[in-house]
């Protein structure tokens, strides 16, 4: 009797696994949740989010919860919304949109429209007013043509629009336009201190303009802006991204500063920033008796006037990942505009340390010992680079003599800490307490990337690589067969010197940048942002094509992209434990086991097999490796898949197009523990399974 139950359990496990096909993939970690919000729009009960890489998103529920509604958006760039009557338009960079059903559905309406990068839209009655990087464009259609108002208008960058009656206000790169027919022709209106500056935000409350600018804060005009007063009184933050208006108060978003109050039409700010954790608010939106912020982590809701904040983000996703590292157990993740995240389950769950860093954008992250490095992304005053001593708990500048803090790559090179930026290499020996520039011979000093390995150290640029042997004293070209491609990753495996190019694919260097050689057959992408090393196996994450794995230094390149979001901009990939880590643009960080994808197949004979065929693995038992052999009798696309006897899936060993011949791929069980295992192979209509045992 225990025998035939034995068999029948192990006949319905078969049965399982033969009829229930379940893919070893790639699966998003939770979180950390939030993206760059570009644009806040709100309708009736609707409030809309639009930001710069993942389209737009709904909140029926005042922020609680969020869903995309991108159906026919093929531009997820959005930089500007605006709602008239059940009509919805979104502004990319590229095309804009119309949803007439509360952005279930988009259609584009663009036809007539010359420049289609749309920073700002307006509505007066049935006029919808376009700025673009082209000028200004109305439609009295809802958008289905499209005719240029221009004239007059000296300078065509539109970055916002505002109507007051019949008065139309255009913000442009050289100051303030005013349009009193409906954009036929404008006057420029700058005269008292406005000086012609940047303008990015425009608001009216009541027979007041304000203006915000791009370095110099406030100004308000109260004679539609045939004089302007600065109104910066208690504004430590100059640079203005939106305005709002509710009731008597106004609000302002700044980049950096976080968000100002004025309860006296700008004549004295107060900042109110309890519990608002990123300050770079690049939009604000008034519902009802609730303030949205709209930042480059997500977005925060203030139910009592910006006295305190809460943050908004479930269902927001769609956040941009420029850098990880490992430090022991720990993860960092960091990201453009949500500043760095720690993870210390794999994954699992994410929390935000940013305690002490000035500027949330991060390019690059270094460890040194009990030392964690991030280089950020700006040119202000809170650029840089910073130090934690206590793995993100809290942070320090550490940037004395770092002229350039626009921080693209850190390295370690023993007590030699080095940034590169976009002034070339800096150079700190005391953890980054001083640093110095050592550029010699560096005739590119826009730094992508770097490496060490031993006393060489490389520098990536946007154009070629370089090669120091001195601690950066001096620097040499390397770049004897390099194409002019900008080196956005180098890694190592072993001598072999790996470079990722954003144009050119993959290139190899075995004798320290001496000569280099294209490494792209099978890599379907040539735009490669980062590098990855497992042992001998080498991982690249490309724009739109998710991540490819070598297992023989770039001779070949297959994609491993099952379960990962469709066409994945992948910017980082890093290696935990036993997983391979990717941060994307716009859909989360990832993680898949390394087990599922590093295997070798291959090809034994060209001779074609009668038929399909799977044998039986060889030694058997094994300890902790076996090869198993199969034959295709034609071209399939193949698949062999390990299972343990539960019917979990363990390994993906193939998983792609196989030409007919006879084939063997190793497996490595060493990872595993002690058991009865099964593997199955599908190719064509061929389908077979066999089990086989782990002895330990």
């Amino acid at each position: 009797m225990k025998t035939f139950y034995s068999f029948l359990h192990l006949s319905m496990f078969i049965l399982f696994i033969l009829t229930n096909v379940i893919y070893p993939q790639w699966t998003q970690t939770n979180g950390p949740y939030g993206f760059p919000v570009s644009t806040l729009a709100v309708s009736g009960t609707n409030l809309f989010a639009g930001n710069f890489v993942g389209g737009i998103f709904l909140s029926t529920n005042n922020g609680a919860s969020w869903t995309p509604v991108n159906n026919g958006l093929t531009n997820p760039s959005v930089y500007s919304l605006a709602v008239s009557g059940t009509n919805i338009f979104a502004g990319t960079d590229g095309y804009l949109f119309l949803s007439t059903n509360n952005g279930t559905s988009w259609a584009e309406v663009s036809n007539g429209l010359t420049d289609t990068y749309i920073p700002a839209l307006a509505v007066s009655g049935t006029n919808l007013f376009a700025g673009t990087y082209g000028g200004v464009f109305l439609s009295t259609n809802n958008g289905t043509s499209w005719i240029p108002v221009n004239n007059g208008l000296t300078n065509t960058s539109v970055n916002s629009l505002v109507v007051s009656g019949t008065n139309l206000f255009a913000g442009t790169n050289g100051g303030v336009f005013l349009s009193t027919n409906n954009g036929s022709n404008w006057t420029e209106v700058n005269t008292g201190s406005m000086n012609n500056y940047c303008i990015y935000a425009l608001t009216v409350s009541g027979t007041n303009l304000f203006a915000g600018t791009n370095g110099y804060g406030i100004f308000l005009s109260t004679n539609n802006g045939t004089s302007w007063t600065a109104v910066n009184n208690g504004l430590t933050e100059t640079f203005i991204n939106d305005i709002t208006i509710a009731g008597a108060n106004i609000f302002a978003g700044t980049s950096g500063g976080g968000v100002f109050l004025s309860t006296n039409n700008g004549t004295s700010w107060t900042a109110f920033n309890t519990d608002l954790t990123n300050l770079n608010v690049n939009a604000l939106a008034v519902s009802g008796t609730n303030l949205f912020a709209g930042t480059y982590s997500g977005i925060f809701i203030s139910t009592n006037n910006g006295n305190s904040w809460t943050v908004s983000n479930s269902g927001l996703t769609n956040t941009l990942y420029d850098a990880f590292v490992t430090s022991g157990n720990n993860l960092f993740a960091g990201t453009y505009g949500g500043g760095v995240f720690l993870s210390t389950n794999n994954g699992t769950n994410w929390t935000a340390v940013n305690n002490g860093l000035e500027d949330l954008r991060i390019h690059a992250i270094a460890v040194s010992g009990a030392n964690l490095f991030v280089g950020t992304h700006t040119a202000a005053s809170h650029g840089g680079v910073f130090i934690s001593t206590n793995s993100g708990t809290s942070w320090t500048a550490v940037k004395n003599g770092l002229t350039n803090t626009y921080v693209y790559a850190l390295a370690v090179s023993g007590t030699n800490l080095f940034a590169g930026t976009n002034g070339g290499v800096f150079l700190s020996t005391n953890n980054g307490t001083n640093w110095t520039a050592v550029n010699n011979g560096l005739s590119i000093n826009n730094i992508r990337s770097l490496a060490v390995s031993g006393n060489n150290i490389f520098a990536g640029t946007s154009g070629s690589v370089f090669l120091s042997t001195n601690n950066g004293t001096n620097w040499t070209a390397v770049n004897n067969g390099f194409p002019n491609a900008s080196v956005q990753s180098l890694t190592f495996i072993g001598s072999n010197l790996f470079a990722g190019t954003l144009a050119s694919g993959v290139y190899l260097s075995t004798n320290n940048g001496a000569s280099w050689s294209s490494i792209n057959n099978g890599l379907a992408n040539s735009m490669v942002f980062a590098l990855a090393v497992s042992g001998t196996n080498i991982f690249a994450g490309t724009f739109g094509s998710g991540v490819f794995l070598s297992t023989n230094n770039g001779t070949n390149w297959n994609q491993v992209n099952i379960g990962l979001s469709y066409n994945a901009v992948v910017y980082a990939l890093a290696i935990s434990g036993p997983n391979l880590f990717a941060g994307t643009f716009g859909s989360g960080i990832w993680k898949r086991p390394l087990l599922e994808m590093i295997t070798s197949v291959e090809r034994l004979s060209i001779d074609l097999p009668t038929h399909f065929s799977l044998d039986q693995n060889y030694p058997n038992p094994f300890n902790p490796s076996t090869t198993i052999r199969f034959g295709l009798s034609d071209n399939a696309f193949t698949k062999l898949i390990i299972y343990d006897i539960l019917g979990r899936e363990v390994a993906t060993l193939v998983n792609e197009e196989k030409i007919a011949g006879k084939y063997e791929v190793k497996f490595d069980g060493s990872k595993l523990s002690s058991g009865v295992y099964f593997y199955r192979m599908w190719a064509g209509n061929f389908v077979n399974i066999k089990k086989f045992v782990l002895m330990k």
